[in-house]
């Protein structure tokens, strides 16, 4: 055997450390591969962070270990988040709506005289539109809209033949509750109409058919013997004044003078009256080309106010509201309160800044879209803006007068 077969039979060992270093020296290797690995994953997962305390303010909701102040929790709402805090900003832009003066603005070479005049920019506030469908009229939401119209809080009202026909019906018979899964046959069995979890009875519509016929033979005869031309708005504010109940939005709306429009009037009971009264005495015509006059005559005219607009639920009120102050390059200040989404392209789930594209909201204003059921959101809304404004005592005048 040679010398350096029994070496390396008898002594292994070197060959074995060169081993051992080469797998200490990939065991290191490994080592900073993780260490550096672990070092960009903790250095993405712990970004550091924008400084937000200039530019926001911390989450924090209502402690109602301070006791219950309704006034305080409506306004914690604004840094509770979510939806809460949609309501917050929506009550502060209407808040804005109301306290905005023409005195606020800046005189420049073409302001006019009589604008110019101190007493007159400080009595120039901005013109409000208010819109809904006529599921708020259905619901309790109709005396909200009652107390903003016998307080003059809103300027223009648009609805749908629902929301005219719901509020005279209240007048001649209530409504009654009922629940969202009460089967639709049995319901039509027993001359009971369902609206969402609201029972309207069929005798309603009967009262109410009493009611305007005679209404609409009298229309029939001024504009046969007077020339009286008969207009969605004209109508809708004698059916107030004939109405003459002051649990109605349309008495205080016709006797504050506040324009209802209505472009759909036909879709409805009242729609089902003109029809019947077509037949037993033909005659009676409704003029829409003026009421598309006269509501877009409310945006452009209404400089130099600045205009807001209030919209509950989509549809048709929230498209007139809107197309009437895209005739004035759109509205400055705008709160949209409803459940839709705008996935399906439908205007009713439009976002605010699609109505800016179309020039129906001012690119400079700050719209705000409550995504929230307006029977909740409206009233906690008008809590926090319109009704501060208005204290018991004055609220009783208006009634008494």
């Amino acid at each position: 055997m040679s010398l350096t077969c029994c070496c390396q039979g008898l002594n292994p060992r070197p060959r074995l450390k060169r081993s051992c270093f080469k797998s200490r020296k990939t065991a290191h290797n490994m080592h900073n591969e993780q260490a550096g690995l672990l070092e960009q994953v903790h250095s993405s997962v712990m970004r550091a962070s924008l400084d937000l305390r200039e530019v926001s303010k911390p989450v924090a909701g209502y402690n109602f270990s301070e006791g219950v102040d309704y006034t305080r929790l409506l306004a914690s709402f604004l840094s509770t988040g979510f939806q809460a805090s949609h309501l917050g900003q929506a009550v502060n832009l209407v808040n804005e709506m109301l306290d905005w003066r023409l005195s606020h603005e800046p005189v420049d070479d073409n302001t006019s005289e009589e604008e110019r005049d101190p007493q007159f920019r400080e009595s120039i506030k901005c013109k409000i539109f208010l819109g809904f469908t006529s599921n708020m009229i259905s619901s309790g939401v109709r005396e909200t809209i009652c107390f903003l119209a016998k307080n003059k809080m809103v300027d223009v009202i648009v609805t749908t033949a629902g929301g005219i026909e719901e509020d005279l019906i209240k007048c001649l018979a209530p409504s009654y509750l009922g629940k969202f899964n009460l089967p639709g046959a049995q319901l039509r069995s027993k001359g009971l109409n369902r609206i969402g979890n609201l029972l309207v009875p069929n005798d309603n519509y009967c009262k109410f058919e009493d009611w305007i016929l005679p209404i609409l033979d009298q229309l029939l005869l001024e504009q046969n013997n007077e020339g009286v031309i008969w207009t969605p708005s004209k109508l809708i504010a004698r059916l107030g004044k004939e109405i003459n109940n002051p649990t109605s939005y349309l008495y205080w709306a016709q006797k504050n003078s506040i324009p209802v429009f209505c472009p759909g009037l036909t879709d409805g009971s009242l729609g089902d009256m003109l029809y019947f009264h077509s037949f037993r005495s033909p005659g009676l015509v409704i003029d829409v080309v003026q009421d598309i006059r006269a509501i877009n005559g409310e945006a452009v005219h209404a400089s130099p106010r600045k205009t807001g607009i209030i919209v509950l639920g989509g549809g048709l009120p929230k498209h007139h509201v809107c197309n009437a102050n895209m005739m004035r390059n759109g509205a400055d200040y705008a709160v949209f309160i409803n459940t839709g989404n705008e996935f399906d392209g439908s205007d009713s789930g439009a976002q605010p800044d699609e109505a800016v594209s179309w020039g129906k909201i001012r690119g400079s204003a700050a719209p705000v879209k409550v995504h929230c059921d307006a029977t909740i959101a409206f009233p906690l809304l008008v809590a926090q803006t319109f009704a501060q404004r208005v204290s018991c005592s004055e609220d009783l005048t208006s009634v008494i007068t």
